[in-house]
């Protein structure tokens, strides 16, 4: 997958450096020729432009990737970033970093944008999730479905603690994505077993109850399919 990263501050870097460890191919750009002396990625391809200016982005041949990601400070300028490449250079996917939470409501379809990630909110998710064990804790939504990323962390005395996953029937338009189990993160299979303080990650649809999952975790036997 190519990927062109807006933006080679600690956060830029940052992503490159992940996308890069798991085989993906990722162009840097930015304004600021400090930002090529500190810290470099040296196995990400570097540019040196105004990643609001449409030369700068045809000489980066936007066109030929699959994601753009805008993770630079300037919130305008991820949007700007987000909107030429996807309605000038219709760039596949789009991600953009939201930096003020206030200005949350801009970063939608319109703009170009598939998916807004605001560090703050993540920030307040985290501090939520740290203090509210059993609570579910929306991590953050795709603009473009309407779907959230929800996560809850399962209280010792759950009903589900102990459950086989197969034996589970989750709410309609509700998918577990991911287990968190300390240090491991675990791709759920029907014959994983659920654990106390397990973090659970879900796909929530914009359809769904997110109440009843929250009534399941809490209560459960009425949606847990009996052993055969």
């Amino acid at each position: 997958m190519k990927v062109m990263i807006a933006g080679a501050g600690s956060v830029g870097r940052s992503i490159a450096r992940d996308l890069l460890e798991h085989g993906h191919e990722v162009l840097l750009i930015d304004s600021s020729p400090a930002a090529m002396r500190v810290a470099q990625v040296a196995e990400a391809e570097w540019m040196l432009a105004d990643v609001c200016e449409m030369s700068a982005l045809r000489d980066a041949q936007i066109e030929t990737m699959d994601v753009v990601v805008a993770a630079t400070g300037d919130d305008k300028a991820n949007l700007v970033v987000s909107f030429l490449a996807k309605t000038e250079f219709g760039v596949p996917r789009t991600v953009a970093r939201v930096n003020n939470p206030r200005n949350e409501w801009m970063y939608d379809a319109q703009w170009g944008v598939d998916v807004a990630v605001s560090t703050p909110r993540i920030m307040t998710a985290m501090v939520e999730e740290a203090v509210a064990v059993g609570d579910l804790v929306r991590v953050f939504t795709f603009r473009q479905s309407g779907a959230s990323m929800i996560e809850v962390t399962l209280p010792a005395a759950s009903p589900v603690v102990g459950v086989i996953l197969r034996e589970i029937q989750w709410p309609v338009d509700i998918v577990l994505a991911a287990i968190v189990r300390g240090d491991r993160t675990i791709a759920p299979s029907p014959d994983d077993t659920l654990e106390a303080h397990d973090e659970l990650m879900f796909i929530v649809s914009s359809e769904a109850d997110p109440e009843a999952l929250e009534h399941l975790l809490r209560h459960g036997p009425a949606a847990i399919r009996p052993t055969a």
